[in-house]
Parts: structure tokens; C-alpha cells; sequence
């Protein structure tokens, strides 16, 4: 808590599966910005990507609180799940906002330059306080958030702020190709989220 706001964050997403990468993007994100509280929010329905048709949102929350549910300071929530239809993320900030609370968003790159395209972005700027994370380092994209960033001031009087990381290369869709392939997984996932795979036969 700082100056009698609770600093809350929320760290949304499709979490199919969590892995590593989101698991230190999560610890990063509560150290840097002095959190003392982050929501995990697997999303129901994702209004930005494809997810399978086969999908069934209650696994990857099962997942999510086999990866986040022992860290200190962070909360799996099945908000988005109960609320169901597309997650809007606008919908997620309004139920969690409060006077006393301070909110911040965490999300990637390709959300941070899309972030004008999503449903009520002045609202969402209203609500929280953006923060993003890289995990490449071309220096075109750099450029783009540099002009992004300009933009958003203008428009909604705030940025989106840089939370800096080390770059982990994992990703969701690479680990369920491994999966199907019956590659090992085990360096990728939480030892939780890498049984729960193999004994509800996922991804396969």
C-alpha cells in the first residue's frame, strides 16, 4: 500500500497452457510495481485470438492455480470465466476498481500497440494505469512504441509504462505442439501444470 491505495494488479490471459515465461512476467510484475495484490485472470472467451474449439476454460483455470496459486501475493480468479461470453477487459477493471484501489494492467507488446483498438480504451485508461512487457528486442518495434506512446498521451493522458524483464523464450502454442508431438515439457511448465496435462490428456 502507498499514500492509502492498495496497489492491485491483473495479469489476463488465455493461459493454454501457463508456463514458465508467464510465471516470472507474474513475479516481475508484483516486485517491480510494489503490488499487494495480482489477480490471474484466464479469460473465457478472448476477444484478440483463436483459441480451440475443444477448449474448456476450467482447465486452464485448474492450470493457472497449479502454476500461480503458491506465490505470495497472487489471486487466480475465475471472473472472467463465471461472467462468460468475450472477456472484455474493461468489464474485468470496472468490477475490480474501488476508491481505494490503485490499478495497474499488465500485458505484451502486441496488446500495448493494439490497446486503442480494444473496447472503451479511454475507460480503460480511466481505470488503470497500462504496464507492458517485451519479449523481443527489434528496434522497429521499439519505434512503434515510441509513436504509440505519443499517441496515448495525447488522446488519454497517460502511456503505457515498461515493466523491463529478461527475455523468456516459451510459448503457449509451442508447448502444445510439443505435447501432441510427446516431447517433454517438464523445463517449460510448473511440475503442477505439466501433471495436469498428462493426467487429463490434453493438447494431444
Amino acid at each position: 500500500m502507498i499514500n492509502g491505495q492498495i496497489r492491485i494488479g491483473i495479469y489476463g490471459g488465455t493461459f493454454a497452457p501457463p508456463h514458465n515465461g508467464h510465471v516470472r512476467a507474474a513475479e516481475e510484475f508484483v516486485r517491480q510495481m510494489e503490488l499487494d495484490l495480482l489477480y490471474i485472470i484466464p479469460t473465457a472467451v478472448p476477444p484478440h485470438k483463436q483459441i480451440d474449439a475443444a477448449d474448456d476454460p476450467k482447465h486452464r483455470l485448474a492450470m493457472c492455480e497449479r502454476a500461480f496459486g503458491a506465490h505470495e501475493k497472487m489471486l487466480v480468479s475465475d471472473m472472467e470465466i463465471a461472467r462468460g461470453g468475450t472477456s472484455y477487459t474493461v468489464d474485468t477493471l470496472r468490477a475490480l476498481a474501488e476508491e481505494d484501489r490503485r490499478l495497474f494492467l499488465l500485458m505484451g507488446t502486441d496488446m500495448m500497440l493494439t490497446l486503442d483498438r480494444w473496447r472503451e480504451p479511454a475507460e480503460i485508461f480511466r481505470l488503470c494505469y497500462p504496464i507492458y512487457m517485451r519479449r523481443e528486442s527489434d528496434p522497429i518495434i521499439e519505434k512503434q512504441i515510441i509513436a504509440k506512446n505519443n499517441e496515448y498521451l495525447a488522446k488519454y493522458g497517460k502511456i503505457v509504462r515498461r515493466v523491463p524483464m529478461e527475455f523468456v523464450d516459451i510459448s503457449s502454442t509451442e508447448i502444445r505442439r510439443m505435447v501432441k508431438a510427446g516431447e517433454d515439457i517438464s523445463a517449460l511448465v510448473p511440475a503442477g501444470v505439466a501433471a495436469y496435462i498428462e493426467r487429463e490428456g490434453l493438447y494431444v
